[in-house]
């Protein structure tokens, strides 16, 4: 049964409340690699995003009208795997063509967005949720939407600590994990306004 949750709630839900990465930790792995750099964190985030929505939204459609009529749910994992890695395939040829800057300095990261677990664990959640379409599309958005802000975060206040000083022990890596723990209590603090299950 289709959750009754109105889409704009869902959609500032999963922003917010429900952040993907700062919520569930999901996609953690690019999250933190490319944060380093405001102007590759902002490609990767549009990026994401834009995986998301596409992919996501194909593998509901793939899912209501193709697996579950024909009782075929057990090939689910594979079909979701195939429809994110073609969906970034596509991205990854159309961004080479039109930023050839920012396909390099994405690097590797670019088509690791097809094992990014962040976008698996949205079609996921859609299918455990039981969302209609509309739910689907705008939970997509608003996962996207909050892994750009998150990864935007990330990177000014990294760049912005740049030249502080850290103690040597926490360098990089140890306050890069700090701010992303205070980042995720610092969403956690809308968690009394909206929230979905």
């Amino acid at each position: 049964m289709t959750p009754n949750i109105n889409v704009v709630i869902l959609l500032f839900a999963s922003i917010f409340t429900g952040n993907i990465v700062l919520s569930y930790f999901l996609g953690l792995c690019s999250f933190i690699s490319i944060s380093k750099d405001l102007k590759s964190s902002n490609g990767l985030g549009l990026a994401v995003t834009f995986v998301l929505t596409i992919s996501v939204a194909i593998c509901y459609v793939i899912l209501k009208y193709i697996l579950k009529p024909f009782d075929l749910e057990y090939l689910r994992f594979i079909v979701f795997i195939i429809v994110i890695a073609a969906v970034v395939q596509i991205l990854e040829m159309l961004i080479e063509r039109m930023s050839s800057a920012l396909y390099i300095s994405l690097g590797i990261f670019l088509p690791l967005i097809t094992v990014n677990c962040a976008i698996l664990g949205v079609v996921l959640f859609m299918e455990i949720r039981k969302y209609d379409f509309l739910q689907t599309l705008f939970f997509s958005i608003g996962s996207g939407i909050g892994w750009w802000i998150a990864i935007l975060a990330l990177a000014a206040i990294r760049r912005k600590i740049e030249n502080a000083p850290v103690p040597a022990g926490l360098k990089d890596a140890g306050i890069t994990l700090i701010i992303i723990g205070l980042m995720a209590m610092a969403f956690m603090g809308f968690s009394g306004m909206l929230s979905v299950q």
